[in-house]
């Protein structure tokens, strides 16, 4: 078994935090390749992408207090698992409809490596430390969403869509194995009413009541529905809109993502220094110049890569410094409902980035406007939340 706060078992965390950015990253560049396989169209097939985030949502209400249940080692198992048979079932789904399915099963899985990720983070660091291991794990997680559309990207070209997917089952297959033979228990704290309906309502109703948990909560939904809307509208923007290769597309969404990198390492070396919430509000604004500068490019007609990839690895920047400590501030004063609290929070998350890569996709217009109106609205809300719930709590 790997010992706590070594490199291996930090490792091990991050891989399974990369579950959700593969799940969605690894396949984007084969979006338009799967329209045209199925013959649908951008809407339905940008389901896939909404599917999986409302599962992933979904479930992490569940996922979370059985982790307080019955441990954080069982729960991976099993999840990670599940994984597993899902993404093995999508590279052989034969209609556009069971792919949809499946990814929302495929969710479940994934799911479980974030949330429970989090909560064993949570066990074995303090608040502030915390923040800074996050902060790290994002750095390294960052490489999958660089690396992933790539790699993806030259699959599609060299052996089609299909081929992702199974790539992807075989780095669930190995996770699973590794979680059997590597990962002890970290949860010191199991609670015997954590899954009975009555304890998760007053658990829930607690985190809902804490104005400051609402606050982190709202700050992080807000910057990473920035990211999704990116998620769910680049590949037609950068492929069909403006003309290009899978392959290029996969590497101009590594150098957006490079931003995330860059702020994850910031919020590594200066959040100790500055403090949670200091952060935050840096953050904050660096998201809403970003998202703002790239609204106003496409209003202006400027028709051209770089004015999408450089405003929004700026707002990627921001939504580095502000994930790690938003994550850490909302769970941090939680230790026995960590799971819970984690859970709550990926909810909310998940739910919202759900809503919005549905909008940007059912209100495509072939151009990029939608995608970096959204993108904009992310990136000022981020910045809004801050100062309206999380700032007045400060203390003077």
């Amino acid at each position: 078994m790997l010992k706590p706060e070594t490199l291996p078992f930090a490792a091990l965390l991050t891989a399974l935090t990369a579950f959700g950015p593969l799940a969605t990253d690894m396949y984007l560049p084969s979006l338009p390749a799967m329209a045209a396989d199925f013959a649908t169209d951008v809407g339905t097939v940008q389901l896939t992408l909404s599917v999986f985030m409302a599962g992933f949502g979904i479930s992490q209400l569940m996922v979370g207090p059985l982790s307080d249940r019955f441990g954080r080692r069982p729960v991976l198992i099993v999840g990670v698992g599940l994984y597993f048979l899902a993404t093995a079932a999508c590279a052989l789904a034969p209609t556009i409809e069971l792919l949809i399915g499946l990814r929302f099963v495929q969710a479940i899985g994934a799911c479980t490596g974030v949330v429970v990720a989090r909560a064993v983070v949570r066990d074995v660091y303090g608040r502030d430390r915390a923040a800074k291991v996050l902060a790290y794990m994002g750095t390294a997680m960052a490489l999958a969403p660089v690396i992933a559309p790539i790699i993806g990207g030259y699959l599609v070209m060299w052996s089609g869509w299909r081929s992702i997917f199974v790539a992807l089952a075989i780095f669930g297959l190995i996770l699973v194995l590794l979680v059997w033979r590597q990962l002890g228990e970290t949860n010191q704290y199991k609670d015997v009413m954590a899954t009975r309906p009555s304890w998760l309502a007053r658990n829930y109703l607690t985190l809902l009541g804490d104005r400051s948990y609402l606050g982190y909560v709202l700050v992080n939904t807000f910057v990473f529905c920035g990211m999704f809307a990116f998620i769910s509208g680049s590949s037609f923007v950068l492929i069909k809109f403006l003309g290009l290769p899978p392959n290029l597309f996969g590497m101009c969404f590594g150098i957006a993502v490079l931003g995330y990198m860059s702020g994850t390492v910031i919020a590594g070396k200066l959040t100790v220094r500055i403090g949670i919430d200091g952060m935050l509000a840096a953050g904050g604004v660096v998201a809403m110049v970003g998202g703002v500068t790239m609204v106003g490019l496409a209003l202006a007609g400027v028709d051209h890569a770089a004015a999408v990839i450089g405003p929004q690895f700026t707002y990627m920047i921001g939504m580095g410094i502000v994930m790690p400590n938003a994550i850490a501030g909302a769970i941090g004063p939680y230790p026995k409902m960590a799971g819970a609290a984690s859970a709550l929070l990926g909810f909310v998350q998940m739910a919202a980035a759900a809503l919005v890569g549905l909008a940007v996709g059912q209100l495509d217009d072939g151009t990029q406007i939608p995608m970096t109106t959204a993108i904009a609205a992310s990136g000022t809300l981020t910045f809004i939340a801050y100062r309206v719930m999380i700032r007045p709590n400060l203390r003077p």
